[in-house]
């Protein structure tokens, strides 16, 4: 997969640019931390037809997730995969190992707190329109005219993920009608795809997000 091949460089580098010689160090040790493996095995048991490839994408997704909490300076980052989520979810039932990441990511506990539903189906809120923006930034997509969505969007649809969160580019051009996990959110309707300000903003899942990194 081609987000297997990019992915860490880019998302390394990407986040050093956003931040300062703290955040360029707490950067490289969410880059290279290595998860315990046993939550791969975990995950792979909550979604059996993932294979060890597809586990690693998550994994990924779950990276790049802390990195766009890390240069959110402590404001809500929304959740935008379930399929890193429930990696997540994983990650914090081993207390000290979770603990002992923050610490070095962080500098202080992440909470994990409950994602807002976007109030409509055109109306997301701050914490997932952040979650865009800092995505995009990482992955070098411009957030107002993308050509492709970011990894942690895509994740849940290209994995084929039961409840997952399925986001589009052009909904409009495809009829898609931005409703829910059912039917897909737009990359326009969370006001990045078309005429988007970049600015924070909401949430569009119902996993959960984060409350910022960094002090």
């Amino acid at each position: 997969m081609i987000y297997l091949i990019l992915g860490t460089v880019l998302l390394f580098t990407a986040s050093l640019f956003l931040l300062g010689a703290k955040g360029q160090k707490r950067t490289a040790y969410i880059t290279s931390y290595q998860f315990p493996r046993y939550i791969q095995e975990k995950l792979g048991q909550k979604h059996p037809h993932l294979n060890p490839t597809q586990l690693s994408v998550v994994q990924k997704g779950m990276r790049q997730y802390f990195l766009m909490c890390l240069n959110a300076n402590k404001r809500m980052v929304a959740m935008p995969s379930q399929a890193v989520d429930d990696f997540w979810h994983e990650f914090i039932l081993n207390t000290k190992a979770y603990r002992d990441f923050c610490n070095g990511a962080f500098g202080r506990y992440l909470d994990h707190v409950p994602a807002e539903a976007m109030s409509n189906r055109t109306r997301a809120q701050d914490g997932i329109k952040r979650a865009w923006r800092l995505a995009c930034a990482l992955e070098h997509i411009n957030p107002q005219s993308p050509k492709r969505l970011p990894l942690i969007f895509v994740l849940d649809s290209l994995l084929s993920i039961p409840g997952g969160f399925r986001y589009s580019l052009d909904c409009e051009k495809k009829g898609d009608d931005g409703g829910g996990a059912g039917g897909g959110f737009c990359a326009s309707h969370i006001g990045c795809g078309g005429g988007c300000s970049g600015s924070s903003g909401g949430c569009g899942s119902d996993g959960g997000g984060c409350g910022g990194g960094g002090d």
